[in-house]
């Protein structure tokens, strides 16, 4: 999900894949975050927003002196009035162009501009989070040339201003980027164009290749009209991965699985955690925790051998979300009697999100099965794995939370046990605070006449609603059409929804209206993605291969939400007989928020160990890693 995440004492914006990612592993976080090493640790919800209907210049004044029929009918109009357009003036542009120098031939994607009040960090860096995020304005380009401008007017879309004559009069910092499309020609018959990941986790504002402009100090004024040429001179460069070291190790494959579907080359990687003394046990095998997360190019649970320095206010966040600092996690990692075990976490981003939910998928391609069939065999092949089910485990959270679970669902004979951590909805009667298949519209509750209530989607921990589900729509249909935003919303439907005739995912509900297409989350419901369905429905299969298999967590107020949809499976699995789930949930209370887990990281993994080690089969030396 999204918000802000703390990491070692350092808070940054975050944006849906983000917030996922970072939540359980505490690291620092770059400006360049919009989240997609979304929370791996503390997110601070500090995020400002306010809902924005219709457009400037709309206004119905009422004399006091005019009652009765008078107000009557203006109040009767008034509830049937349409967004008008967007006023005419004289004329707000920004003309974006490239001179080959920067990229020789044309280019597919999408032009930004962003518009900021602070010169730093440079607004492309301010732009790439959400919520309370200076003005962001998108528009498409296809086969756009050098030196040919690319046009940002009045009629472009924009977040959270829906266009240029929103803007207040004043001096502002402005910067254009433009995030390339590559071409995929598809093994299901379709060609679409989407972002490319270049190994940064689908952060469009920092992804290597981008082109983006220097800043320009302007004074912009709508009543004026104004005409901003803004050149993108400059290249990102590509991601430095980090190098290797006695404790952790990156590996990089291709998969043949997605570069077939693709018809393009596809890679995973694995950053693997080893134990204390890997080295000197050369017959030792161990078993694994597979940590699924957003994309990152840290180790596994944020482990760090640096001790970096937290305030004593980051700290009381981090011990109110039962988090212990990355140099803290290793300190435990390394102790006396610690379980030795093995930790991964996955890379697996796609050309749309960062990270593929770990599944197979219509849109996404064989996800799931590469990493089972290929990426895991890769790993057992070079590291002293043991090879069984009973040995290896599942974590996450958030995005990681929802993919923990899923995988254990969708692959129940290859994995041991699950503790999920404050998931992603698993059961999309609970899709954010909306019920997919009942409810017409996903921006408003229902059954209201005479005001509309919005559906948020985020909110702090003291109950506080800070960004509604049609804001976040906005923003995604500013940030890409086609559902190719890079984030939350759309990547659940590029992952659990059907292809639609474009060959680009069919969207769940209408960006602009939010009206819900309740064939699309049948659809859903009906390929397994809502786990509790799919859960209860498969039981009689499912049961014997899962029971006590099943652990998961949530605060009670989940800055997203997410614990509505874990009440909703208990309330199913508990009810359950034959056989009955012996599955785990435990909630934060009081007011506990997105990060929140029962115990200390370094506890979990103890709890995963003794786990392990109960349901070894006979004749295992499970005391070879209690060394």
């Amino acid at each position: 999900m999204i918000g802000h995440a703390l990491y070692n004492g350092k808070s940054a914006p975050l944006t849906l894949p983000l917030v996922r990612s970072w939540l359980h592993r505490p690291k620092k976080l770059s400006t360049a975050f919009r989240i997609p090493n979304f929370i791996r640790d503390v997110p601070v919800m500090n995020v400002v927003r306010s809902r924005r209907q219709g457009r400037s210049g709309m206004r119905l004044v009422v004399r006091r002196h005019l009652v009765g029929l008078l107000s009557a009918t203006i109040f009767s109009l008034a509830a049937n009035v349409q967004a008008a357009p967007a006023p005419q003036s004289a004329g707000e542009k920004f003309e974006v162009s490239f001179p080959a120098s920067a990229h020789a031939g044309p280019i597919t994607g999408r032009v930004f501009v962003m518009i900021a009040k602070k010169e730093t960090p440079e607004p492309r860096i301010q732009g790439g989070g959400f919520g309370d995020i200076p003005p962001i304005f998108g528009s498409g380009a296809n086969a756009l040339l050098p030196d040919t401008a690319a046009i940002i007017d009045n009629a472009t879309p924009g977040y959270p201003l829906r266009n240029l004559h929103e803007l207040p009069a004043g001096d502002y910092y402005v910067q254009a980027l433009l995030n390339i499309y590559t071409e995929f020609h598809r093994s299901d018959g379709h060609t679409i164009w989407a972002h490319m990941d270049q190994w940064e986790g689908q952060q469009f504002n920092i992804s290597p290749g981008n082109l983006y402009s220097e800043v320009q100090r302007v004074h912009l004024d709508p009543a004026a009209g104004y005409d901003i040429r803004l050149s993108l001179t400059k290249v990102i460069p590509p991601v430095q991965t980090p190098a290797d070291t006695p404790w952790v190790k990156h590996i990089k494959i291709q998969s043949e699985m997605l570069t077939k579907f693709w018809g393009h080359p596809i890679y995973l990687g694995a950053i693997v955690l080893l134990p204390k003394g890997y080295d000197e046990h050369p017959n030792t095998h161990y078993p694994v925790i597979y940590e699924e997360n957003h994309f990152s190019l840290r180790p596994p649970f944020g482990f760090s051998t640096e001790d970096g320095s937290i305030s004593a206010g980051r700290r009381a966040q981090l011990a109110d979300l039962n988090r212990e600092t990355s140099y803290e996690f290793y300190q435990s990692w390394n102790s006396e009697n610690f379980p030795r075990m093995i930790a991964v976490t996955f890379q697996h981003p796609t050309p749309y999100f960062d990270d593929s939910y770990a599944v197979n998928s219509v849109n996404n391609g064989p996800f799931g099965d590469a990493l089972i069939k290929e990426m895991i065999p890769y790993l057992e092949a070079h590291f002293r794995m043991i090879p069984k089910p009973f040995a290896r485990v599942l974590t996450g959270g958030s995005t990681g939370g929802w993919e923990s679970l899923g995988v254990q669902v969708f692959y129940p004979d290859f994995f041991g046990g699950t503790w999920t951590l404050y998931p992603d909805p698993i059961d999309f009667r609970r899709y954010g605070l909306s019920n997919v298949y009942e409810d017409e519209n996903a921006f408003f509750e229902p059954e209201h006449i005479w005001q509309q209530a919005p559906r948020y989607i985020m909110r702090k921990s003291d109950g506080q609603p800070e960004l509604t589900a049609q804001e976040l729509s906005q923003h995604e249909d500013v940030l890409g059409s086609h559902g190719r935003s890079g984030q939350q919303l759309e990547i659940w439907e590029a992952t659990y929804g059907p292809v639609g005739e474009d060959g680009y995912p069919k969207p769940l509900w209408d960006k602009q209206t939010g009206k819900i297409d309740h064939s699309v989350a049948l659809y859903m419901r009906d390929h397994g993605y809502d786990l509790t369905y799919n859960l209860k429905t498969n039981w009689a299969t499912l049961g014997p291969k899962l029971r006590g298999k099943i652990h998961v967590y949530v605060g009670d107020m989940d800055n997203f939400y997410l614990n509505l949809a874990v009440y909703k499976l208990e309330e199913e699995l508990k009810a359950l007989q034959t056989p009955q789930c012996d599955c785990e949930f435990k909630y934060g209370r009081p007011m506990k928020g997105h990060g929140w887990q029962p115990t200390s990281t370094a506890n979990l993994v103890q709890w995963m160990a003794e786990h392990i080690v109960k349901n070894s089969p006979p004749g295992e030396n499970t005391a070879a890693w209690h060394y």
